[in-house]
């Protein structure tokens, strides 16, 4: 009783904090930023103390807000705040948009067609971090690279799984833990709204 007691007042700071300070610094045991795909990121990652799921066995329509200046998104099922998640949006010169946008696609193993890695027959990278556009070393092929869980909001953006390393980063989509794109993923459908703010 005194766990599910705390865990619901820890929610309850939470929301008042998100709506008096639009900011929620919760106390807890830091949990690594999870890589993606590949699982956790390099050492020395920042640490993880504000993402939490509350989501499942909740009803209600779902709404997705997104700040770029507090690198957080929050969703909300008929706008109770069920979820946070941290993030690394788009970096200088690949800025994430903003506005009013909804789920368009949702793809569970989605792999990208503009970014990704040259890699030899045997699949060893050879040059990572490459545009499908730049010089392929001889003997190489381009390998696109994994966003599971994407959930596309318009043309060549949309959030998935991926590193955080605690900065803008990322070539203009949302990315968030795996544990969190997972939940976001199995409750958003096509339709469900998505707004971004600087």
């Amino acid at each position: 009783m005194t766990c599910s007691f705390f865990g619901i007042f820890r929610r309850l700071c939470c929301l008042i904090a998100v709506l008096l300070l639009g900011a929620c610094e919760e106390a807890g045991p830091p949990v690594q930023y999870l890589g993606g795909a590949a699982g956790f990121g390099p050492s020395g990652a920042p640490q993880d103390t504000i993402s939490y799921w509350d989501g499942d066995g909740i009803g209600g329509k779902p709404s997705v807000k997104i700040s770029l200046g507090q690198q957080r998104a929050y969703f909300y099922k008929s706008g109770l705040l069920v979820g946070i998640s941290q993030l690394s949006t788009g970096r200088e010169g690949l800025i994430t948009p903003t506005g009013q946008f909804s789920i368009i696609q949702k793809d569970i193993n989605h792999v990208s067609t503009k970014y990704g890695d040259f890699v030899d027959d045997a699949g060893n990278v050879v040059k990572p971090n490459v545009s499908v556009d730049d010089k392929r070393p001889p003997g190489t092929h381009f390998k696109g690279a994994p966003m599971p869980y994407f959930m596309r909001i318009v043309d060549g953006v949309g959030m998935h799984a991926g590193y955080l390393p605690g900065y803008p980063a990322s070539h203009g989509c949302i990315r968030m833990p795996e544990f969190m794109a997972e939940n976001f993923f199995k409750t958003v459908s096509p339709g469900t709204p998505v707004t971004i703010t600087n």
